[in-house]
């Protein structure tokens, strides 16, 4: 697989789109970083002194952490939408895009004449996608919404961490990273049915739902046990092992054999095939109740090994596993082996990160490297193609 660095790629499934990107944070920005790396060519309109993202956790200059991950590719243009001019200068931009992405309060873009209903109606095949926090309609329709009320309130954390413990969040911001995956899936399938019947749409997103809509197992277990799933930190409450973390003669891994024939593939592998007919163990009900004790069975197998030897045997023998792995050492690891799927980032100065490429692969396509926008680096260029 190559690597493209040009932004004008004309192959590109979606060369020739424009998107008008107005967000903020994560998840209208990550749908617009999509898009582009699909081939849009995306304006990412910056309030003056830029998207908050940029400085959200990070002092050093104007690309930290959070705006690195989710604006490559983009074009940067600055407009106050509190006057007049830019705001002119914004509804001009949109007469010639194709999508709008935003993620603004409720009522902000409409207080600024730049809401989806007064842009369709001049414009009715514009797809307008939108993130809110609490859905457009009902009693909590104007609360402002971030990851952490949407992973509080959905169930989310009360099914993550230890049982003896405080409800846990995820340890990054999960809900925004899906809703900005679910608007860029929207908006592509409004784009789709625009080219079939020439129909514009609002594409509508919220937090809470792409919430819910990751727990839809976890519902299931609750309305069919009738009890609420437990917090168990690692591993899986109803089945075993499965995701549980095991200690190695040097490090941890994940092992999931709890099907019969897995688990009968495991015990084969360690050099322990008695542990199939286990009382203990015998069946996944029974490796349940006895998981301490079969964790620590595991643990001695797998003592004289690295985590990286443990894996590999495992693989070989057709047993899923992981070798946990610290995010620096996952870093490391993915670049060697996995050099195509791992892009280099440019931002303003010298500075290039490593990250990973968009994990979607098309025939033969490159993957697309764009690098990271200056504030407002980009608002001559894109202001001069108006007049």
């Amino acid at each position: 697989m190559t690597v493209s660095p040009d932004a004008s790629q004309t192959d590109a499934p979606l060369s020739g789109l424009r998107v008008i990107d107005f967000g903020q944070f994560i998840a209208a920005p990550s749908a617009g970083q999509i898009l582009a790396d699909l081939g849009a060519d995306v304006i990412k309109v910056e309030p003056p002194g830029g998207d908050a993202s940029r400085r959200s956790g990070w002092q050093a200059d104007d690309c930290g952490p959070m705006f690195s991950a989710y604006n490559r590719g983009k074009r940067s243009i600055v407009l106050d939408l509190r006057q007049e001019a830019d705001r002119r200068a914004a509804r001009a931009l949109i007469d010639g895009a194709d999508v709008v992405l935003q993620n603004a309060r409720p009522g902000v873009m409409e207080k600024y004449g730049l809401g989806a209903a007064t842009l369709r109606a001049n414009h009715p095949r514009l797809v307008y996608g939108s993130v809110d926090g609490f859905g457009n309609t009902g009693p909590a329709a104007a609360r402002p919404g971030l990851d952490i009320a949407a992973q509080a309130e959905s169930g989310m954390m009360s099914i993550n961490g230890d049982a003896h413990a405080d409800p846990t969040r995820i340890g990054f911001t999960v809900v925004d990273v899906m809703a900005g995956r679910t608007l860029a899936t929207g908006v592509l399938a409004a784009l789709v049915r625009r080219g079939i019947a020439g129909q514009g749409a609002h594409v509508r997103v919220s937090l809470i739902d792409v919430a819910l809509d990751m727990l839809s197992q976890q519902w299931a277990e609750f309305q069919l046990h009738g009890t609420p799933p437990s917090r168990c930190g690692n591993g899986q409450a109803t089945l075993a092992p499965a995701a549980d973390v095991i200690a190695t003669g040097a490090g941890q891994v994940v092992v999931s054999a709890y099907l019969q024939d897995h688990f009968a593939r495991l015990c084969q592998c360690i050099g322990r095939p008695e542990l199939t007919s286990d009382a203990r163990f015998h069946d996944n009900a029974a490796r349940v109740a006895n998981r301490a004790a079969l964790r620590e069975a595991l643990a001695e197998a797998f003592h004289g090994l690295t985590a990286d030897q443990v894996c590999a045997r495992l693989t070989e023998a057709g047993v899923v596993c992981g070798v946990v792995r610290d995010l620096g050492d996952a870093v490391a690891h993915a670049a060697a082996t996995m050099p195509e799927r791992v892009i280099d980032v440019p931002s303003p100065g010298p500075r290039s990160l490593r990250m990973p490429a968009l994990p979607i692969s098309i025939d033969d396509l490159p993957v697309r490297a764009g690098a990271l926008p200056g504030i407002g680096e980009h608002t001559r260029e894109v202001l001069g193609e108006l007049a």
